[in-house]
């Protein structure tokens, strides 16, 4: 099943219609992954390139009206507090929660990339393609996320769970 679905989202054009998610705010998605399971033990890979001149792209596993894992990378900006810096987070009950900051930096524009996220019980183990973790704590605490989305500032070459 796994390898099929790679293979359909490697046949597919590089970027999906998307809808809108159910929260108080939004960002434009540019690709919306719904209904496929991500598990307690299984762990996301996800490989892809920012798009050019972009100051950011992120990535969100949602759950519901709340996003559980958030990851956004920021690239090519002159803003100091978010220079070259991926910053995770959860959106809960409405409101954002403490980010955390990875100051370790494995993004280039133009440039493909490849990072894996495992579900545990406690957390998201993000492994990224310099070799660095990040350990973002399962705030939300589910042993299940099956939503998604990723905005304009990336091209997704493939998506795979295992």
């Amino acid at each position: 099943m796994a390898g099929t679905l790679l293979l359909l989202l490697l046949l597919l054009p590089p970027l999906l219609p998307a809808s809108q998610p159910n929260r108080s705010f939004s960002y434009i998605t540019d690709m919306v992954v719904n209904n496929l399971p991500l598990k307690v033990g299984h762990t996301l890979t996800i490989t892809g390139i920012p798009k050019t001149g972009v100051r950011r792209f992120l990535m969100n596993i949602d759950y519901g009206a709340d996003i559980a894992f958030h990851m956004s990378v920021w690239l090519n900006t002159t803003s100091v507090r978010y220079k070259d810096l991926v910053v995770y987070n959860t959106y809960q009950g409405g409101r954002w929660r403490q980010e955390i900051k990875h100051g370790l930096f494995p993004f280039t524009q133009k440039e493909l990339f490849k990072f894996t996220v495992t579900l545990t019980h406690e957390e998201f183990l993000v492994l990224l393609s310099d070799g660095s973790e990040v350990h973002f704590p399962n705030r939300l605490g589910a042993t299940e996320y099956k939503d998604f989305s990723f905005d304009k500032g990336v091209l997704i070459r493939s998506f795979e769970i295992n």
